[in-house]
């Protein structure tokens, strides 16, 4: 006789299983004169989860940069209008989305790239929920599943986003800055579709379909050139910390030349906070070899170092006067060390799993790794490079080129060293045991 919380025999385990159940009120309730079990899941329209959801997503992103501007008025100790905030806010929201500015100094195309990551995740959710809304995921029993509801809200979210950012763009016009309505429409549909269709896709779980076709050697490639280019970015990003924080005292000299108050300098402080992705993009560059460039007449990497007239920003206050001497080319090494480290992970991941894996997948997951992260940090190079104006500073950013192919055999090369050596020592601390 089953047993109950309120009367359990000794000794007796509570089976919830064998417990009677009832239906829920809700459960009860015929719609339509349908059986409750039959009744049709109510869906949002495409149309309205795709408007609601790629607005907030843009409200989202925006407001951080309409509070920078705000901000950045502070420098002159004067107020601004409304207006202008709103239009230089836009402006800055254009520029983290790759629509270039024509300004009285030039074409700016600079990306603050934080405010960029910011921009991706937010339209990512809003695929997410926007394939949520519709029911992507869900199929019926003994269908195949489908990924045109998935695509549909990619797309949808991809036609929103673009409206917005024509609108934006018509809008961000004022005396001394130009933005081309055709490029902001082209540049948000193809943002939006990108990040919106990867958004519905993971939701209604096709990128995990298709990670399960793909081939083992793929994914454990795909996985450990991600981890090799990630390792490599947070080097650039620990480079940059240190040559600010062993260079704070010319980086506070520029912040008190402003002469603005508290306000002001926060809004400094925030500016160099969404430009920190691309420092770190330059960073990653100089560490790998090829090195950065600002402007016509400053160039540096570890070997050669030519510095010329550079804005006033307190995130530049770290870059090096002179070549790599002394303890500095170890740095250099870095990523070498973050191959070694995917190969590692590689191998310890993959012989866990499967002991008995043989050296050709293997060896050959750890030589693929090298495309794939020098794909990945040419990406970034190239989503950090730009314009600052006109003249000297109408080239700024690392080479993505040459990172792409000096990083694509450094992490082929560490990597395969290093999952080698793992294979072999697992192999003989398995002997031993």
């Amino acid at each position: 006789m089953p047993t109950t919380p309120e009367d359990p025999d000794e000794g007796a385990q509570t089976r919830l299983a064998d417990r009677e159940t009832v239906r829920l009120p809700i459960q009860r309730r015929a719609v339509r004169g349908k059986d409750a079990a039959r009744r049709p899941d109510r869906r949002a329209p495409l149309v309205l989860a795709a408007v609601v959801n790629s607005l907030w997503a843009a409200v989202v992103s925006l407001v951080p940069t309409l509070v920078v501007v705000w901000l950045i008025f502070a420098l002159d100790n004067a107020g601004a209008p409304l207006a202008n905030v709103l239009r230089l806010g836009l402006g800055g929201w254009l520029l983290a989305h790759w629509v270039p500015l024509q300004t009285g100094i030039g074409p700016v195309s600079l990306a603050p790239l934080g405010l960029t990551a910011v921009a991706a995740w937010r339209v990512y959710r809003a695929g997410v929920h926007t394939s949520r809304a519709i029911g992507a995921r869900a199929r019926l029993r003994g269908t195949p599943w489908s990924p045109w509801p998935a695509a549909r809200a990619g797309a949808a979210v991809g036609v929103v986003y673009a409206a917005l950012g024509a609108l934006a763009a018509v809008l961000a016009e004022h005396k001394g800055v130009e933005v081309s309505a055709v490029r902001a429409t082209l540049t948000f549909a193809a943002f939006g579709l990108v990040a919106g269709s990867l958004g519905a896709f993971a939701e209604a779980r096709g990128i995990a379909r298709l990670a399960a076709r793909t081939p083992q050697v793929m994914r454990d490639a795909t996985r450990t050139g991600a981890v090799a280019a990630l390792l490599v970015l947070g080097a650039g990003a620990a480079t940059t910390g240190m040559a600010v924080a062993f260079s704070g005292g010319d980086a506070s000299q520029i912040i008190d030349d402003y002469h603005t108050g508290i306000a002001g300098q926060i809004g400094l402080i925030l500016v160099c906070a969404f430009f920190a992705p691309d420092v770190t993009a330059w960073a990653a560059s100089y560490l790998v070899g090829p090195g950065f460039t600002i402007g016509s007449e400053t160039f540096i990497s570890a070997a050669h170092v030519s510095v010329g007239p550079l804005p006033a920003v307190p995130l530049l206050a770290g870059l090096p006067s002179t070549p790599a001497t002394g303890y500095a080319p170890l740095l250099l090494g870095l990523p070498l060390a973050a191959a070694l480290v995917a190969g590692w992970l590689l191998a310890r991941r993959s012989l866990r799993s499967d002991p008995g894996r043989s050296w050709f997948p293997l060896l050959g997951a750890a030589v693929l790794a090298g495309p794939v992260a020098g794909v990945l940090l040419g990406l970034c190079c190239a989503a950090a490079g730009g314009s600052l104006g006109a003249g000297g500073l109408a080239d700024v950013g690392p080479q993505s080129g040459a990172v792409a192919f000096v990083a694509t055999f450094m992490i082929s090369i560490g990597a395969l060293l290093s999952t080698a050596a793992t294979k072999l020592a697992l192999r003989a601390k398995g002997a031993r045991e």
